[in-house]
């Protein structure tokens, strides 16, 4: 297979057991998810989507299979290769934002280019960029605390692009946001895959999975119940 169509994410014969009884909390699932492809996650508490989104973050490894992303087994991997791997490949945003309250959004922003080893002034520069883009320049030296939920959560989605990772995993994005803002970072999300990024989006909210992704699974008992895909992109 060439480099174009090697898979950004490979799941293969993967499943997680926390406990040694019972069935797997997920898997065993085979998963391929292409390069520029939206792909939603959806089922209920307890499917296994949070675990389907750690492993691929490398904040848990699998008890049978193998996870590859961008053609990297991440299962094998250190700790050290997965910080690596977190702050390189990858850009995740969460729920709750997980935003630093002592830091300006600007620097925010900034920190993981920072923790790579960019030069500060060829950070600044890529998260002016992504103000700009994401419409929240005019709050470069606020604190988040300051912020409405949206745009902290605009911030958050910033400070995850800044090292133009291979894959935005996110992790129920409006679920702590009001209606308004939701409907922004919905609009948001579907503007980055209309620009071809990556994303795993696990969500409760299936007008957001309709909304923005091009292809959505939905798991059940740590099993696939549902593969489909979008007519085309909205």
């Amino acid at each position: 297979m060439s480099p174009k169509t090697t898979p950004v994410i490979q799941l293969a014969g993967v499943a997680k057991r926390y406990d040694s009884v019972g069935a797997p909390a997920l898997g065993p699932i085979d998963l391929e998810v292409a390069r520029g492809e939206a792909l939603a996650v959806i089922g209920p508490s307890g499917s296994g989507k949070s675990t389907l989104l750690n492993l691929v973050a490398g904040l848990d490894k699998p008890s049978d299979g193998a996870v590859l992303v961008a053609g990297q087994r991440i299962d094998e991997m250190n700790e050290h290769g997965l910080a690596r791997y977190r702050r390189e490949r990858i850009g995740m945003v969460f729920q709750f934002f997980n935003l630093l309250d002592d830091l300006t959004v600007a620097d925010n922003i900034q920190l993981p280019a920072q923790l790579t080893g960019a030069p500060r002034r060829k950070a600044a520069a890529r998260a002016a960029e992504l103000m700009e883009v994401l419409g929240i320049t005019r709050h470069a030296r606020a604190y988040p605390g300051r912020l409405s939920g949206g745009e902290r959560q605009r911030v958050a989605v910033a400070r995850a692009l800044v090292n133009r990772p291979a894959l935005l995993l996110a992790d129920e994005p409006t679920g702590a946001l009001d209606t308004a803002s939701g409907h922004d970072v919905r609009e948001l999300l579907v503007d980055l895959h209309r620009g071809g990024q990556t994303i795993v989006l696990v969500t409760h909210d299936l007008a957001l999975a309709e909304a923005c992704a091009s292809r959505t699974i939905q798991l059940v008992d740590g099993r696939l119940a549902l593969d489909s895909r979008a007519e085309a992109v909205r």
